[in-house]
């Protein structure tokens, strides 16, 4: 009879999940923060797995999230690490860096002041 030996994981193998950074974070609150003064979202939900982190918006909580943020560092050499999605799923904005992503929604934000 021959016995199998299987290794624990080492951790610096690979992190269990992926999460958002302090400075990520922060940024992204501050967003909904002020999308939800604006009116247009009332609650949020975070996912966080072994490929991706994800911010989900909501304009009410029974629907499918308004907006959501995807942080997945796999991407991170192609096309991009962040994802915003749009209410339906499609894809409205990829890149390098959380800022140019989010600048499709805080757009939004933005009133045009007639002097």
């Amino acid at each position: 009879m021959s016995a199998t030996i299987t290794p624990f994981p080492t951790p610096a193998a690979r992190p269990s999940q992926v999460g958002f950074e302090r400075p990520e974070l922060q940024r992204i609150l501050d967003l909904y923060g002020r999308m939800v003064a604006a009116g247009e979202w009332r609650d949020y939900a975070m996912d966080f797995d072994r490929e991706a982190a994800c911010f989900s918006a909501f304009r009410r909580a029974a629907e499918r999230p308004q907006a959501r943020i995807e942080k997945r560092p796999a991407l991170r050499g192609k096309q991009g690490m962040w994802t915003l999605f749009g209410e339906g799923g499609q894809v409205l904005k990829r890149g390098h860096e959380l800022a140019g992503v989010l600048f499709v929604l805080e757009r939004r934000l933005l009133k045009v002041v007639v002097g």
